[in-house]
């Protein structure tokens, strides 16, 4: 992760957010006051981080994904083809 002055930032804020959208790394943004660092990362990061939070908080989809891991530690699991369906225009 990348470390950047406020007055850089300030600067080059335009190449900044895109870096942060292409890299999909996120920025620390420094400033003389250690407690007004903050850090910038993409929405869709962003997003897939607070989608994370949410199915890690949920103890209903936890249970069901640890019950699967489970049955597929074990081999108890059946392999089934992909069934192409044909959409019509």
């Amino acid at each position: 992760m990348e470390a950047v002055a406020y007055s850089n930032f300030r600067k080059n804020l335009r190449s900044y957010m895109k870096q942060v959208n292409d890299d999909a790394d996120a920025l620390i943004v420094t400033t003389t006051d250690v407690e007004d660092t903050v850090v910038v990362l993409s929405k869709r990061d962003y997003d897939s981080m607070q989608e994370t939070l949410r199915v890690l908080s949920n103890d209903y989809v936890m249970d069901k994904i640890r019950r699967g891991d489970r049955q597929f530690s074990e081999g108890n699991f059946t392999n089934r083809e992909l069934i192409e369906v044909e959409l019509d225009d």
